[in-house]
């Protein structure tokens, strides 16, 4: 008996919509930007003493 092999995978046509539609949706969320606490709690992270403490963790006091 011989086997049927089942073709998987979708067209090049469909991965081109999917790529467009998938480029256009996070586009949209780039432009929406960082929200405000997002941004204050990065600027807290990346202040002296987050840097200090990256330091101390890797041995360079």
């Amino acid at each position: 008996m011989k086997e049927v092999k089942k073709q998987g995978g979708l067209n090049a046509e469909i991965q081109s919509r999917i790529g467009h539609q998938l480029r256009a949706m996070y586009d949209d969320v780039v432009r929406q930007g960082v929200p405000d606490r997002f941004a204050d709690l990065i600027r807290k992270l990346d202040g002296p003493e987050a840097a200090a403490e990256i330091a101390k963790k890797d041995g360079g006091e």
